[in-house]
């Protein structure tokens, strides 16, 4: 089985795209619901621990999470120690499943990929770009962010052009849906009979 990890920095389109793989039937591990759902399960004690009072009826508060978390360089490392390990053994699960059941492609969408140090465990890595200007307007255009916010994310990730230096495959969203459609396509064509690393 191959394993083809996708991420790209916030507002790029890599949601998107991930949903081009999925309807070409090509199971995809979203790293983000991975994180939503251990947050109402096996993250919540943990995370209450190290930040009393975010928890809220057996779930995790995310705004409130994020409020305590967002410029506290040290708070963001605490919560980035209980988590990361947690989506990394989902994915693992995932891939495991994913291969049991013969599927020839994997995705593992992770929007923090480089940063997290995660590229080792795929055959090769996926990036999805836009020019700078369309990123910021598609994510200034989302409820409740503001352009102090967007730069503190943005000062989180890995820059767009380390990460296209670094990738395998780059889709460009700002083309249109047509064109990454036809791009998705030509990478599962390109990726057709591929082995990946014995895992």
């Amino acid at each position: 089985m191959f394993v083809l990890g996708l991420t790209g920095s916030i507002g790029m389109g890599k949601s998107a795209t991930a949903g081009m793989f999925r309807a070409r039937g090509i199971p995809v591990h979203d790293s983000d619901a991975s994180v939503h759902a251990l947050y109402s399960g096996a993250a919540v004690a943990p995370v209450e621990e190290a930040f009393p009072g975010v928890a809220k009826d057996g779930v995790v508060d995310r705004a409130e999470l994020a409020a305590r978390v967002l410029g506290d360089a040290s708070a963001l490392k605490r919560l980035e120690a209980i988590v990361h390990p947690l989506v990394r053994a989902e994915a693992e699960r995932f891939a495991d499943e994913s291969k049991r059941a013969g599927a020839p492609l994997v995705v593992l969408d992770v929007p923090l990929l480089f940063e997290g140090k995660r590229e080792g465990v795929c055959d090769a890595i996926l990036v999805v770009t836009a020019p700078a200007d369309v990123q910021r307007a598609r994510v200034l255009a989302r409820p409740g962010m503001t352009p102090e916010k967007f730069q503190a994310i943005l000062a989180k990730q890995t820059p767009d052009a380390e990460k296209r230096r670094r990738a395998h495959f780059v889709v460009d969203t700002s083309l249109g849906f047509d064109s990454a459609r036809r791009a998705v396509d030509d990478i599962v064509r390109a990726l057709a009979g591929r082995a990946g690393r014995a895992r």
